[in-house]
């Protein structure tokens, strides 16, 4: 978790997961994008494929990059649930109103 959150320290690196959100893109295409070095991006690629949240496919020269939104999702409910929130989903949603009806739908004893 910590490795994601270093990645997502840096705006560049954050802008890079925004534009890979709309599609994968190759390396040239995502450094075009920005105003610094190819090496200066090679580092920020680096650092977000370290904390497993872009995977990269190298076929000959070109590297194309996909985002890889799970590592993302788990980092920020691994966050969420250290502060002591509770996360639902709407599957563990739906269960528990599903589970309070039939909670509901009990007679209960006379006291």
């Amino acid at each position: 978790m910590n490795r994601v959150f270093k990645a997502l320290a840096d705006p560049t690196r954050r802008r890079v997961l925004q534009l890979l959100r709309e599609r994968p893109m190759l390396a040239g295409e995502l450094s075009d994008h920005f105003p610094v070095s190819k090496p200066t991006m090679s580092a920020h690629f680096a650092v977000l494929q370290e904390a497993g949240l872009i995977e990269p496919e190298k076929s000959g020269r070109t590297i194309l990059y996909r985002l890889k939104m799970s590592v993302l999702e788990e980092a920020l409910l691994g966050f969420a649930q250290t502060l002591g929130w509770e996360m639902k989903t709407e599957r563990s949603r739906s269960a528990s109103r599903a589970s309070a009806k039939r909670r509901s739908a009990v007679p209960r004893e006379a006291s």
